[in-house]
């Protein structure tokens, strides 16, 4: 079972491939599939935007609610305003958050 499983874009998976996490390149229409492996293999699964939105409807909601593992969405690559909700989320599943 890996720590961590990353679902997304090439350009995101590299990145993350780099820093020694497990990645999974991920087409939109394979989404569903790749999402629901990810969640039986890692003990974290975080997951771009993009990705996300391709899920269909609930499915992320249902995820994030069943809290093992736990399941982030990434921030976006292209915007890269700072995202209180993805390190308020991070926090709270590291059982830092108050």
């Amino acid at each position: 079972m890996s720590a961590i499983v990353v679902l997304g874009d090439e350009l995101t998976c590299t990145g993350f491939r780099l820093a020694g996490v497990a990645t999974r390149c991920t087409a939109p229409a394979d989404a569903a599939a790749a999402f629901a492996q990810a969640r039986v293999d890692a003990q974290l699964v975080l997951l771009t935007p993009a990705l996300a939105a391709a899920l269909p409807a609930g499915t992320l909601h249902q995820a994030q609610a069943a809290a093992a593992p736990p399941v982030l969405v990434l921030p976006d690559l292209r915007d890269p305003q700072p995202d209180r909700a993805f390190a308020q989320g991070l926090r709270a599943v590291l059982g830092i958050e108050a």
